[in-house]
């Protein structure tokens, strides 16, 4: 059992830890975060909780049945009824659906309880588990760019079957 939890400021700790632990993994599949975001991160949380209540952002972790923090999972730039979505799950975790889930209940809190219309997301193209956890989720391929240096992949989910059908609008 998988939960997800708006973002808070008593994650902190655990959440840099997090971080810390599965630095090298992510840096195999996404751009590294550098070391100013380890030495600044407690200004960069604070930062992304004023975020969060501006409205501008979501942001959550993802706790397994035991309560440790296995990932996290983001809707940035809120805006015009969509979102870009990104999500990391700690190496310990792959292979056992976290991201999946993960993805699916945030597409659906996306239509539900923020509003949204549509979401993007992108993924490196040497990524094939992130791009399986998209397809999975209903995300269709749109193009190709570079993600930094790196080749990567643009995806876009519609979600207009996830609505509310009590909501109209």
């Amino acid at each position: 059992m998988l939960t997800l939890e708006p973002l808070r400021p008593d994650h902190a700790e655990a959440l840099l830890d997090f971080e810390r632990t599965n630095r090298a993994f992510f840096a195999r599949s996404i751009p590294d975060r550098g070391d100013d975001y380890f030495a600044r991160f407690a200004d960069r949380h604070a930062a992304l909780l004023a975020e969060q209540a501006e409205g501008v952002c979501r942001f959550h972790v993802i706790r397994d049945a035991a309560g440790v923090l296995v990932g996290r999972v983001n809707l940035v730039d809120l805006a015009d009824g969509g979102a870009e979505l990104g999500y990391r799950v700690a190496e310990s975790a792959t292979g056992r659906g976290v991201a999946g889930a993960a993805v699916a209940e945030v597409c659906r809190l996306a239509a539900t309880a923020y509003g949204l219309r549509f979401l993007t997301a992108v993924t490196t193209v040497d990524n094939p588990a992130s791009q399986a956890v998209l397809t999975r989720n209903g995300f269709e391929l749109g193009h190709e760019f570079l993600l930094g240096d790196r080749p990567a992949l643009a995806y876009r989910r519609e979600l207009t079957d996830l609505a509310d059908p009590a909501d109209p609008g």
